[in-house]
């Protein structure tokens, strides 16, 4: 599948106020600055579509886009912030999960994992969330561009390592990289592949 239109529609902080849930849904999310943002452009051709930032925490809503006028792209807040208050966490976290386990269309979540690092436990404990709450997903492995590729294969092989502790089966995995377009054509492919399945 090619992205050929992708169209903002709008930022919410609740679930219930996101559009008619009438066409399928992926939503994308990771540790704040895992890169989500320069994915999401990158596989929607649109450099300016998902605001980025060097600074964790720049998404703060539920946010939707419309690609090619037959699913909507969702842009979720990160997990594991860095400068936000204890109150605040709570209500992303809260916003997050509502909208995680309660969405009807939404068809599969996209968990972001920074390839330059070794397993981290927020990681994990989000992933383990997910399986406990039923939520079907994905890992795309990110800046994958950013080390060599040895070591960037060692550290994704460590995090399946540390899934299978509490996972009998992997999920699907990618590797991506914002700036050469790796991982573009796969991820794509799979989401119509989901989405023909229905």
């Amino acid at each position: 599948m090619k992205i050929n239109q992708a169209t903002y529609l709008q930022s919410v902080t609740d679930w219930r106020k996101c559009p008619t849930p009438n066409k399928p849904e992926f939503a994308f999310i990771g540790r704040s600055n895992v890169g989500k943002s320069s994915l999401i452009n990158m596989l929607a051709n649109n450099k300016s579509l998902a605001k980025t930032s060097s600074k964790p925490g720049k998404t703060q809503t539920i946010n939707h886009f419309l690609i090619n006028e037959s699913w909507y792209l969702v842009d979720l807040p990160g997990y594991g912030y860095a400068s936000i208050s204890k109150a605040m966490r709570e209500m992303w976290t809260k916003m997050i999960r509502d909208y995680l386990c309660l969405r009807p269309n939404l068809q599969l979540v996209f968990v972001l994992i920074d390839s330059r690092l070794e397993p981290q436990k927020n990681d994990l404990n989000f992933i383990n969330q997910l399986g406990e709450d039923g939520v079907p997903f994905a890992l795309i492995f990110t800046k994958t561009d950013k080390l060599k590729e040895t070591r960037m294969q060692r550290n994704v092989e460590a995090f399946k390592k540390a899934m299978l502790e509490s996972w009998e089966e992997l999920p699907p995995c990618f590797l991506s990289s914002a700036e050469t377009g790796r991982g573009k054509e796969e991820i794509c492919d799979y989401i119509e592949g989901v989405i023909n399945s229905k």
